[in-house]
């Protein structure tokens, strides 16, 4: 493969960038998806707002989908097509890098995010440029990168109407596709009031929550950035090998004055998005966006390829990002989850999500997606990562909805007997919690594993119920009456187990 190390620049030199100081993302250092979610679930006006949405557009993508015939064929060659990718990614990123560069694009690799955020402040420091507007980018959130720019004296505005409302809220986001899932009207009105006058123009004053209201303030304080901003900085949903073209596909036109107006433009992408030939590309233009927004095609489907003279930017830059991909593709079942092409489909049929919402996770990918990637990409070994695996029910209704098949149920299964082997071999902190659920599964493997143990425990039961007299257990140590009994009825002690009844039964029927 391509050394992931290397920075090429325009004129074929390879250099390397200073890598910034290793930076704590900004979602580790949260509490653990368990005990987040506590948190989450006392949001009773958030929870109200993710049902609404969430229930919107899983209909509008049912209707979508119920009207093309082809859609599971569109599945199985999506699939395929990312697992020929997978298989072949040192062959196409370097197909890829070569022909960007033909065009005119200075490709750039980053292994990490702070080789990534590093690259695009330095391209914004030789142009003395202090902002940049941003089309909306998942990577960009993974890397942190509006923080590390803030940190350099770099203004990034946000002119996704939704990743908007996050940034004036001082905020995270909550979902995928739409950042701002967790807020209803009500509360976006008053963010605006309240945000926008402190940095540009500001919300008119007789402003209501009729939603054409709030887009049409949005669209004039963010005419002002369009306008003056010299760099753009955008992510790519896919990134076509054989022609070196860059692919972004949005719903506003936000996105497009991005990529028209400033005079340079940076994209920072995953090294899986590489698609292999131009037309590849129109099976996940029919899926993308059926599967995010329920809409047969989305209103906005840029594709450039390189620089020309007199149209859009002069300037483009492409910056490969590892970031634990690597780590993801040298597993052989978790390396399913890089088919992801980011429609949040997962989110949107997930009943754990729904009602927990995306801040829970510890990660700008949230749901069933964040649970099976975010550990294999930052590591089972820090405490937010390690309990995700574990925030899924197995009902399976997130593989039938992916758009490229990924199993998600077995990878989750996959990733939490990771989690044990590496909380066995000590390699992650033990908690309270974590060492009495390893001890009962110490005693529960033991039981289970011989026959003899099991028929001990058993007449130590039988006994427990002939003391009893067939009452109800007593007194119940407080952590498991708090976590047990407070939703459960607790039968009574049986004085006869299974295999008694079965041996005195087979013994009178002789």
């Amino acid at each position: 493969m391509t050394s992931l190390q290397r920075v090429t620049e325009g004129n074929g030199g390879v250099a390397r960038l200073t890598p910034a100081p290793d930076r704590a993302g900004t979602y580790l250092g949260m509490p653990k998806f368990p005990k987040a979610a506590r948190s989450e679930l006392e949001l009773g006006v958030q929870r109200k707002n993710l049902r609404n949405a969430t229930g919107t557009i899983r209909a509008k993508r049912a209707d979508r989908v119920a009207e093309s015939p082809d859609w599971e064929d569109l599945r199985d060659a999506a699939a395929a097509i990312k697992d020929r990718v997978g298989r072949h990614l040192d062959h196409y990123l370097v197909q890829a890098e070569e022909n960007l560069t033909r065009n005119g694009v200075v490709v750039h690799w980053a292994r990490d995010a702070a080789e990534a955020n590093e690259i695009v402040a330095q391209v914004a420091r030789v142009k003395g440029i202090d902002e940049v507007v941003k089309i909306k980018s998942i990577t960009t959130q993974e890397t942190d990168l509006n923080e590390y720019l803030e940190e350099q004296g770099i203004a990034a505005w946000e002119t996704d109407l939704a990743e908007l409302i996050v940034q004036l809220g001082h905020d995270r986001p909550s979902h995928i596709v739409v950042p701002a899932i967790h807020r209803n009207r009500a509360e976006v009105r008053e963010i605006f009031k309240r945000e926008m006058g402190r940095y540009g123009r500001p919300a008119p004053e007789d402003m209501t929550e009729n939603p054409p209201e709030l887009a049409a303030a949005a669209r004039l304080h963010l005419r002002e950035k369009f306008l003056r901003a010299k760099m753009a900085v955008s992510g790519g949903n896919f990134v076509i090998a054989e022609t070196g073209s860059l692919v972004v596909v949005e719903s506003e036109g936000n996105g497009r004055m991005c990529l028209t107006l400033p005079e340079t433009i940076v994209s920072i992408v995953g090294i899986e998005k590489v698609l292999p030939t131009f037309d590849d590309l129109e099976v996940f233009l029919k899926l993308l966006p059926r599967s995010a927004t329920g809409e047969r095609m989305n209103p906005y489907n840029s594709v450039w390829s390189g620089v020309r003279e007199g149209d859009g930017p002069s300037e483009q830059h492409v910056i490969f990002l590892d970031n634990g991909r690597t780590d993801v593709l040298a597993d052989p079942l978790g390396r399913e989850v890089l088919r992801c092409i980011r429609c949040a489909s997962c989110l949107n049929i997930c009943p754990v999500y729904e009602r927990t919402g995306g801040h829970a996770y510890g990660s700008v990918y949230p749901g069933p997606i964040g649970a099976a990637l975010n550990p294999q990409l930052r590591g089972v070994e820090n405490d937010v990562d390690r309990g995700l695996p574990y925030a899924c029910s197995l009902c399976g209704a997130c593989n039938d909805v992916c758009p490229v098949k990924i199993p998600f149920t077995d990878v989750l299964v996959h990733l939490r007997h990771r989690v044990v082997q590496a909380e066995k071999a000590d390699r992650v902190p033990r908690d309270v919690e974590v060492a009495t659920e390893m001890a009962l599964m110490k005693t529960a493997a033991w039981v289970m594993g011989d026959a003899r143990h099991f028929e001990a425990v058993q007449k130590g039961s039988s006994l427990a119920g002939r003391v009893l007299g067939g009452r109800t257990i007593g007194p119940i140590p407080a952590p498991i009456a708090d976590r047990w009994l407070r939703y459960r009825d607790v039968e009574d002690v049986p004085a006869q187990s299974f295999r008694q009844w079965w041996k005195k039964n087979r013994q009178e029927g002789r």
